[in-house]
């Protein structure tokens, strides 16, 4: 079972998600905050598996409660559920290392996949957003995700990176699944081609 965590400031769709939610056989909604302040003291407590946050909450963002909890090295995933595709949320979003980003827009059946793939170690951001920053010059992956692609683009196989960086072959395909999504691309060959473009690695 997977334990649940919703912090979205509108009543009726906060309502609304948390129905559906407990719906699913393998999630449970532990608790849910209007505002990011108590989102932030009940997530500290109740330590769930998934966090579901929103970004424009009163007295805390979303993005407040994430670098809070990132800060306080929780172990709770992080999915930002928005309205909004901006650029510079995103980043920080980023910054914050969430595990998943995704429009409120969106169907429901890709929240609830998304919770699953992040509660296996994947990372899911919404393409729009990724589209927006992969299309900048600054680089969206984290230090070890770099050093990753950074030995990937010598050619070599998931065993050999995993030998030369001390990393299990799982460990591995974790930070790969991790980069594919962040750089919105489907296989090592597109991961590194951008990632020479960009002259994020050499």
């Amino acid at each position: 079972m997977i334990s649940l965590y919703l912090a979205e400031d509108q009543s009726m769709l906060n309502t609304a998600l948390s129905q559906l939610l407990n719906l699913e056989d393998n999630l449970e909604v532990v608790g849910t905050a209007e505002d990011g302040e108590k989102a932030l003291e009940e997530i500290q407590r109740l330590k769930p598996d998934v966090a579901i946050l929103d970004i424009e909450m009163p007295k805390l963002t979303g993005l407040k409660v994430a670098e809070a909890i990132r800060n306080q090295h929780l172990q709770v995933k992080l999915i930002i559920l928005t309205t909004f595709a901006q650029k510079a949320y995103f980043e920080q979003a980023v910054r914050n290392q969430v595990e998943g980003y995704l429009l409120k827009d969106s169907p429901s059946d890709e929240l609830i996949q998304a919770i699953n793939s992040v509660m296996e170690g994947k990372t899911i951001y919404d393409p729009e957003l990724v589209v927006n920053v992969v299309s900048t010059s600054e680089n969206p992956l984290t230090e070890r995700e770099n050093e990753v692609l950074q030995v990937a683009s010598n050619g070599i196989s998931t065993k050999e990176i995993s030998q030369q960086l001390f990393l299990s072959e799982g460990t591995v395909r974790n930070y790969f699944s991790a980069i594919f999504s962040k750089l919105g691309v489907h296989n090592r060959f597109e991961a590194v081609e951008l990632a020479k473009k960009n002259k994020w690695i050499s």
